[in-house]
């Protein structure tokens, strides 16, 4: 039998903990060196939110736990029922955490999988990396500009491997179409167009209620102010407002404009000038753009990226294909060049392109690019922490691509165009919107 979860009140925790540093109120051992691995340790490996994403991330890392390179120790969750429900398919030695910060606390996890709510991922990152322990976080990266930066920070500080889950960046198709740009065959890449579907409005609005009996409605929160619970929060709806998911943009842009900049290679760059047009939802608790036109000017090389929600879809090429395959051609990007164009297809857990990348063979002395391993996501990560290397959504891409979305939403918050400086991380000669780059964080779950 698996442990049960036991309900630990955060008052009497954090009196156990002494005060000091964040590290310090929040239980949690301060600047722990992550451990160096063998060739043959196994990694111990902790999960924080395992709904959605976290259930598919827990299903891989139990199928590499029977291989025998990794031990799933322990797992957090707000929602005691998916709590319950997922410690019965971990194993016995996985213990339940109702409180990720007792999970963090175990000095013998080396890793973990965070798949919570955007609004925690800043936090829970943060958190893990002062821990000592390596981290993939989902995407979107952060809420907001100054988490970003915390969050590159802390990984550096403490030495750890952070992986971001665009995972896109992994998949074949992406690879390949990558590889066929960095060779030049569509020439210079002037502009990158994406096309997405809208955001949902909530046009039937539902009161406040009480949170359900099996949901620590308080933790959810977490870092956000404190309010009443809602159905339209939670669970996966909490993508619809600003604060907690920023809309399409920050969802599905954090894919799609992920692999723009890994192939356009603007990871340790960004735009110049971000200027956004939209439709809000004028009832309802969701608040995130139902339509949205973000224009993003680079210089040095000079190009441009478009998100544009709706924009002009270009369906799949091959339709008895991906019908087969399930094929959601609903999003992508279209690469424009000064020869030629090329199409890349969704762009995060599928990314399919055009049978002219697919059939490229390199003639000798083609430029090659980074390609994970068995073109795996989180067997790159996986890799990276036991070799101590970057992977391929390293937090400074994660952050770097995070910041456009929420440029993006902040454009069209203000209603006027602005002007970034990627290399200090300041919105210039806008004290208005500079003061927008961070917000209050509700203690003790702060940065």
């Amino acid at each position: 039998m698996t442990d049960k979860p036991i309900q630990i009140r955060r008052r009497s925790f954090l009196k156990t903990t002494g005060l000091g540093t964040a590290a310090a109120v929040l239980g949690l051992p301060q600047f722990v060196a992550p451990r160096v691995f063998g060739a043959n340790d196994r990694l111990v490996i902790g999960h924080i939110g395992v709904g959605g994403m976290g259930s598919g991330h827990l299903g891989y890392m139990i199928a590499r736990q029977s291989r025998g390179d990794l031990v799933i120790a322990g797992i957090s969750d707000a929602d005691s029922s998916r709590l319950g429900s997922r410690l019965e398919t971990a194993g016995e030695q996985a213990k339940g955490y109702p409180d990720y910060r007792e999970l963090l606390a175990r000095k013998d996890i080396d890793a973990v999988v965070i798949a919570t709510p955007d609004h925690w991922h800043a936090c829970h990152m943060v958190h893990a990396a002062e821990s000592g322990k390596h981290v993939y976080v989902e995407k979107p990266a952060c809420c907001t500009i100054e988490e970003g930066k915390a969050m590159i920070a802390a990984a550096n500080r403490n030495k750890v491997v952070v992986q971001v889950g665009s995972q896109g960046r992994s998949q074949k198709e992406c690879y390949l179409a990558h590889r066929y740009i960095a060779n030049g065959m569509i020439g210079r890449v002037h502009t990158v167009e994406c096309w997405h579907y809208e955001s949902p409005a909530d046009n039937n609005p539902v009161p406040d209620s009480a949170p359900p009996p099996e949901l620590d409605w308080d933790m959810w929160l977490g870092p956000l102010h404190w309010r009443p619970y809602n159905a339209r929060y939670c669970h996966g709806t909490f993508r619809w407002l600003m604060e907690s998911g920023g809309g399409q943009i920050r969802d599905r842009g954090a894919h799609v404009m992920s692999n723009a900049n890994w192939i356009m290679g603007a990871d340790h760059t960004g735009p110049v000038e971000i200027e956004a047009t939209g439709t809000v939802p004028l009832k309802g608790l969701w608040d995130s753009a139902v339509t949205m036109r973000v224009e993003y000017t680079f210089k040095n090389p000079d190009w441009k990226l478009i998100w544009a929600q709706p924009g002009e879809k270009r369906p799949y090429f091959d339709e008895e294909k991906r019908k087969r395959e399930g094929i959601r051609d609903g999003y992508g990007a279209v690469y424009h060049g000064d020869r030629d164009s090329l199409i890349v297809w969704v762009g995060d857990g599928q990314v399919y392109t055009e049978t002219k990348a697919v059939e490229w063979e390199p003639p000798a002395g083609a430029k090659d690019v980074y390609r994970s391993p068995n073109f795996d996501h989180r067997e790159d990560w996986l890799q990276a922490i036991r070799k101590g290397s970057k992977p391929v959504m390293n937090i400074e891409g994660a952050v770097a691509t995070a910041n456009l979305c929420v440029l993006g939403n902040l454009s069209l918050i203000t209603g006027r165009k602005l002007r970034w400086d990627a290399a200090k991380g300041e919105i210039l000669d806008d004290p208005a919107a500079n003061r927008l780059m961070s917000r209050p964080q509700r203690y003790p779950f702060c940065l």
